[in-house]
């Protein structure tokens, strides 16, 4: 490594600091600390006991014999916390993938998985930095530090989409890198079948490239079916219902004021954790989820086509992938329901804004300035600041379910005006520039 790179590098490393520091403070002082994983935790434990955990009542006299009392319901915010916990959300592949580490007693499993995703996580981090720093090292140091220091809720609630986007950031860059493709694939497959709504939009891009790329991602597919179809079950023979049940389930949180609904009187959708999607801004001019939904949909629409057909229709390329995956990775939280956990795949735009720094295009400020902010507006620490500062007032709460998303669609519009305007020099790139876009130090 080039004296540049290793300083450089000292820009990631102390925001590997702050994500671990800080996340492991608040996950062991929080009373809502690691309950994310909790939920995930105790669901899969009920399985495995055969009971039904996506039935609340069973879930509950299962939990309370084998975990302990359920927080009480007499506060706003500790209704919240036991809403998290009692109403099973996940899909029978995330428990059974939990399945092995939910064996531990809860002590030892919780500082398990704690190391599990940070570990993951800082390695996610810094491979895009590796990948950025063969253009713009500092430039990339920056952008990761300031995405590690603004997510330490992600290790402090134990979600398992710090898993998720790590797995699939690693993979995506072994894949585009030509290098440990079994291990990739494998690792796609796992995140894949545990949030096919972060891994997905992802998975697509590969899908739709193309060539070996398409031969990947049905490989990546089918290996997702082998996990999916033992999960499937293994749940159905202690919950046959599991499927009416889950969606009661959800159905419950996207009840008005409750955990998962975007309208303004959600104990929810705003605060810590917030919502990224666009359906809390539209809820605050008309709190009916048909309106606020057929809003969304309608901005998200011609953006997504756009990009679907320029994947679709193009040669592959290793340069204009990273601006194919930043547009898409910011792009599809806006539809459906994400959180700001789930926005950490914005590590794909860190590679993307190297790239443009090394053209010194005009573009490449405008990029700079639309990353941190990204980064900023849908993390954690920064949001800590001004909550602090104006005591979770309604008008701080809604500023941020306003510009979050905004944000993202600021980002994922301008690096899909970026993807296709890529000409076809770009698409067959020479040997030696496809070397120095991805290899390592």
């Amino acid at each position: 490594m080039t004296k540049t790179r290793i300083d450089a590098l000292l820009l990631p490393l102390f925001g590997g600091v702050l994500f671990v520091g800080v996340g492991v403070f608040l996950g062991h002082s929080s009373p809502a600390g690691q309950a994310d994983f909790l939920q995930v935790y105790a669901d899969s434990r009920c399985i495995a006991h055969h009971h039904d955990p996506y039935l609340p009542s069973e879930f509950v006299a299962f939990y309370q014999a084998d975990i302990g009392n359920l927080p009480p319901d007499s506060d706003p915010a500790d209704h919240s916390l036991r809403e998290i916990i009692v109403l099973a959300r996940n899909l029978p592949s995330t428990l059974f993938v939990i399945a092995p580490i939910a064996a531990l007693p809860w002590k030892w499993a919780a500082v398990l998985w704690m190391a599990i995703i940070s570990g993951t996580f800082i390695l996610a981090s810094f491979t895009t930095w590796n990948i950025g720093a063969g253009s713009a090292p500092g430039l990339s140091g920056l952008l990761v530090c300031l995405l590690l220091a603004n997510s330490e809720l992600l290790l402090s609630s134990g979600n398992t989409a710090a898993l998720v986007v790590s797995l699939t950031v690693i993979a995506t860059c072994c894949l585009l890198r030509e290098h440990s493709i079994p291990v990739a694939i494998l690792c796609f497959a796992i995140a894949l079948a545990v949030k096919p709504q972060d891994a997905g939009p992802i998975w697509l891009f590969f899908f739709l490239a193309g060539g070996v790329h398409r031969k990947r991602a049905i490989q990546i597919a089918a290996i997702t079916a082998a996990i999916a179809l033992p999960a499937v079950l293994w749940v159905s023979h202690s919950a046959p219902h599991w499927w009416p049940e889950l969606q009661s389930n959800l159905a419950v949180g996207r009840l008005k004021g409750d955990l998962n609904n975007p309208g303004p009187t959600s104990l929810g959708a705003r605060g810590f954790g917030m919502f990224v999607t666009l359906q809390p801004l539209f809820a605050l001019i008309r709190d009916d989820s048909r309106s606020y939904d057929l809003c969304t949909y309608a901005v998200c629409a011609a953006p997504l086509i756009l990009w679907l057909v320029k994947t679709l229709r193009s040669r592959f390329s290793a340069r204009s992938a990273w601006f194919a995956l930043a547009s898409i990775s910011a792009l599809s939280m806006l539809p459906v329901y994400h959180r700001t956990n789930d926005a950490k795949l914005l590590l794909f735009a860190i590679p993307a804004c190297a790239l443009l720094w090394r053209e010194q295009s005009a573009l490449r400020w405008i990029a700079l300035s639309l990353n941190a902010a990204a980064f900023l507006l849908t993390g954690d620490l920064f949001w800590a600041v001004v909550w602090h500062f104006t005591r979770f007032s309604p008008a701080s709460l809604n500023a941020a379910v306003i510009i979050a998303p905004l944000i993202l669609l600021a980002t994922g519009v301008f690096y899909l005006c970026i993807y296709l305007r890529r000409d076809a020099s770009d698409h067959e790139p020479g040997r030696a520039q496809s070397a120095a876009l991805l290899t390592t130090a």
